[in-house]
């Protein structure tokens, strides 16, 4: 039963969840958040149904579980796909989103969505993201009518976040197989491997889809440290802000000239320089002819 599903009887009754993730390493494609849930007194048949880890699982094994479980009415999954933008973007905004801060909204998003559907959720069970305590009081706290279990290797020890796994790799698989690059060069293409930043074909594919300019296909996570040594040579580029300086001051006429230096990758220990609107660093056309950037008319 996918999310879109009328929802069964059986969540009238108590019901376990499990919940996972898949992609938090890799420098290429989504992360996926996953979970599967069915009534408690499914518990036992939900043990005989052979899932597994899905990372010590064949992709064909894997494809086989989760049709099945689609397959199950006893048995519900949702998932959530936070596209590479997304991550960047959180990761690399001003008051900074850390990986980890990611994940468990995700999950709690995931727990909040079930929960609104009127499942009655009373016990779930998570992989941990950080500390597991610290994890667990935290859902606690956000959820207190549900029991939480948060452990490392959850998908090694309960089959409902085995389950969960299955459902988040999957869906991740299938988004990268069907992933579109929206970039238009004509040399793009999909040979880029694994996504994981240690496998050969995801750094030469790196490599070769870089842009000096414009960085990398918005299928990157650009927030990934991984990016910083393809970037040694990169453009300076530069741009008028009429935005006020962090300190809340401005240059006379309230415009300044920004260096964007690293393309937003965070391990790069350059700061952001801040040239004033004296001229310096602005294109010599603009110059030339006194052209100023009007806002109001």
């Amino acid at each position: 039963m996918g999310s879109g599903a009328a929802i069964p009887q059986w969540t009238s009754e108590p019901c376990i969840m499990g919940i996972d993730e898949a992609g938090r390493g890799p420098v290429l494609g989504p992360m996926v958040y996953g979970c599967l849930y069915c009534a408690r007194s499914y518990e036992k048949t939900l043990s005989s149904l052979n899932f597994a880890d899905s990372k010590t699982l064949k992709e064909e094994k894997r494809e086989e579980l989760f049709e099945n479980l689609k397959a199950d009415e006893s048995i519900g999954w949702a998932v959530d796909i936070i596209d590479p933008r997304e991550l960047s973007a959180k990761m690399l905004k001003k008051n900074k989103i850390n990986l980890n801060e990611i994940s468990h909204d995700s999950a709690i998003g995931l727990i909040t969505k079930v929960l609104n559907m009127g499942v009655l959720l009373t016990e779930v069970y998570v992989d941990t993201v950080g500390d597991a305590e610290k994890y667990r009081t935290k859902l606690s706290e956000r959820f207190p009518a549900v029991k939480f279990v948060v452990a490392k290797k959850a998908d090694s020890l309960y089959p409902v976040v085995s389950g969960a796994s299955i459902v988040a790799k999957v869906t991740r698989d299938r988004a990268l197989q069907d992933w579109v690059l929206e970039e238009t060069a004509e040399d793009l293409h999909k040979n880029f491997g694994s996504g994981y930043p240690g496998d050969p074909n995801t750094k030469a594919w790196l490599q070769h889809h870089k842009h000096l300019v414009f960085g990398f296909p918005t299928l990157v996570r650009f927030s990934w440290g991984t990016c910083t040594p393809y970037f040694k040579d990169i453009a300076e580029v530069l741009w008028e802000s009429n935005e006020t300086d962090a300190d809340g001051s401005s240059s006379a006429n309230g415009k300044r000239q920004l260096k964007l230096s690293n393309f937003g990758v965070t391990k790069s220990k350059r700061k952001i320089e801040e040239i004033e609107s004296s001229g310096k660093g602005r294109c010599k056309f603009f110059m030339a002819r006194k052209l100023e950037q009007v806002t109001q008319f």
